[in-house]
């Protein structure tokens, strides 16, 4: 009997019963923390990008994608903080001049930091 295009790749079976069942691993990757950023895009691929996701999945480089793209985004989101806390000149004077205005206008900064973050690389 000629041998399968899966068998010629390298591929293996094993019996079950009356039925040849191919022995299918996903190859080990290294595990990587995944954190907020890389929890959020995952939660996007599994429901918008099934493809994808399940292209990442089945290959073993889902977790190595998510690292990526978590340090990316916590490297663009924390860029983003300090040049729009620089654009709009808060500074530690105000800091300790006006403790609340700094918080607030802090807060609002890393809401929009959040929120372009999330537009370029998380849900997309």
């Amino acid at each position: 009997m000629a041998k399968s295009l899966f068998e010629q790749l390298g591929g293996t079976y094993r019996k079950e019963s009356d039925y040849l069942i191919p022995c299918l691993t996903v190859p080990v990757a290294e595990e990587q923390p995944i954190g907020t950023w890389g929890q959020r895009h995952l939660n996007y691929l599994k429901q918008h990008q099934k493809v994808t996701y399940t292209n990442f999945l089945t290959s073993g480089k889902l977790n190595i994608y998510l690292a990526d793209i978590n340090r990316q985004a916590q490297e663009r989101f924390e860029r983003l903080i300090e040049d729009m806390k620089q654009a709009q000149g808060i500074t530690e004077q105000l800091k300790a001049e006006n403790a609340l205005e700094w918080t607030g206008r802090l807060n609002n900064i890393r809401t929009c930091a959040r929120e372009t973050v999330e537009r370029e690389l998380i849900y997309t």
